[in-house]
């Protein structure tokens, strides 16, 4: 079945909502009440996707969590080997 708001913006209007970061685990149930049902591969696309556009960055902040922040046009991460 077809959703009618992609996942990927379902993650960027939460990320605004809450100020643009937070982590993981903190998405995930405001992420099923707005999008519905979603697997962990679909979200790691979704976050990737998200990443790759330049639209989040992804970091890791311990073994098992992750931290999620919305990017602004003053912020530049750089890609690995661009230093």
């Amino acid at each position: 079945m077809w959703k009618v708001t992609p996942l990927k913006s379902c993650i960027l209007t939460i990320l605004e909502k809450r100020g643009g970061v937070l982590l993981e685990g903190d998405l995930e149930n405001p992420l099923r009440e707005m999008y519905g049902d979603f697997s962990d591969s679909e979200l790691n696309k979704a976050l990737m996707t998200l990443e790759n556009q330049g639209l989040i960055h992804v970091s890791w902040i311990s073994k098992t969590r992750r931290r999620i922040h919305k990017m602004t046009k003053d912020m530049d991460f750089l890609a690995v080997g661009e230093d």
